[in-house]
């Protein structure tokens, strides 16, 4: 094998792993998506000159592939958010506070009834967060569980929250 940072070296080394590192994103890509992620991979890898500082060249280039991987799905989840159209009426730039008013006391209404649907548990950890201030570490020694379950029950929470909030708007 050749010394790591010569040109011919890096052919080689693309000769290699090209076929596996395809096969790895056409798994989890798809057949149509494999091709330009292969590239990509390759590509950041010669660009940012790790090819000719690390030891495992192989390691770091599954690791790149995995981080774009992990790029596309946020990304693709960004693109998949619920975004409420514009409403010149209600998104002038000043509303009539009347009308704001009655949009909270639709929002509190909605809130309220996403708090109710939620497990005992959830909703209770929301409210001694959200409402008392309370810290994930002092919730956690009140119910006597870690950090991460009472993070766990606030994305969940949230993300009842966000879900009732985005059908208000379709």
């Amino acid at each position: 094998m050749m010394f790591p940072g010569s040109v011919a070296s890096f052919d080689a080394f693309y000769r290699s792993q090209n076929e596996r590192l395809f096969h790895y994103f056409r798994k989890r890509a798809g057949r149509d998506a494999a091709p330009d992620l292969v590239q990509e991979a390759f590509t950041r890898m010669l660009r940012c000159g790790a090819f000719e500082r690390v030891e495992n060249p192989q390691a770091y280039l599954t690791r790149t592939a995995h981080n774009l991987l992990i790029e596309r799905a946020r990304h693709w989840q960004r693109k998949q958010s619920t975004l409420c159209p514009l409403d010149e009426g209600r998104d002038a730039p000043v509303q009539p506070e009347q009308e704001w008013r009655i949009e909270a006391a639709e929002l509190r209404r909605i809130f309220r009834r996403a708090l109710r649907a939620m497990p005992r548990r959830t909703r209770r950890i929301f409210l001694m967060h959200r409402l008392r201030g309370m810290s994930y570490r002092e919730i956690g020694e009140r119910l006597g569980i870690g950090d991460k379950a009472v993070e766990y029950h606030m994305m969940r929470a949230l993300a009842r929250c966000r879900r009732a909030a985005a059908a208000r708007c379709s």
